[in-house]
């Protein structure tokens, strides 16, 4: 499902709103549990509410079943609740999209369940602009670009900033990093080319 109009940029003014209230660089990485302790959010391990048994048999049965979920147990406090059997990677998404749909104030809608915990998530269109805000959260534009221009590679990168690989080649294509990191490094050959010249004709002068 398509992002609504406008809400790409919409995205990148609430993402400079956190930057700026956080003082995180605009090329740095916002923790997702830097953020959640700013906005006075709990955040909770699964296997602190259920059985750690019962989330592995369901991970056997249906990996990636469950991730993350919010639950409001009274006005006033919000818990995030995320998959302790996650890696850090998948932790650290999980926890941005959760995240991002308090940010959007999102409304739920569909009840489901975890052992004897009931929860709501949210619609689909919802679920796109959650995933798109915690991109921005994880792997923002100018992050990338630094990323890019040192020569780091999706895995290199998803290694220092803790996601997935696959999630680094998503932004990648989405931001157009990989174009804008080519025709700067064309527009750098051609004025390092035109320095060197300039050099050698003085020289030879």
């Amino acid at each position: 499902m398509p992002l609504g109009r406008g809400f790409k940029a919409e995205a990148e003014r609430i993402i400079e709103d956190i930057r700026d209230d956080l003082g995180v660089a605009a090329d740095q990485q916002i923790d997702p549990l830097r953020l959640a302790e700013h906005l006075g959010i709990e955040v909770r391990r699964a296997d602190e509410l259920v059985d750690v048994r019962a989330l592995r048999e369901l991970e056997s049965l249906h990996p990636g079943a469950f991730s993350a979920c919010t639950f409001k147990p009274k006005p006033g406090r919000t818990v995030i609740v995320y998959n302790s059997l996650s890696s850090i990677a998948r932790r650290n998404s999980d926890l941005s999209h959760e995240l991002a749909h308090i940010i959007l104030r999102h409304e739920l809608s569909r009840l489901e369940r975890l052992g004897e915990l009931s929860y709501f998530v949210c619609d689909a269109s919802q679920e796109e602009e959650a995933a798109w805000l915690s991109g921005c959260l994880l792997l923002p534009r100018k992050l990338l670009l630094a990323d890019l221009r040192r020569g780091l590679t999706a895995s290199d990168i998803a290694r220092r900033r803790h996601v997935s690989e696959s999630m680094v080649t998503y932004r990648i294509n989405v931001t157009g990093a990989t174009r804008q990191v080519g025709s700067f490094t064309r527009r750098l050959a051609k004025t390092r080319a035109a320095r060197d010249t300039r050099r050698k004709l003085q020289a030879s002068g």
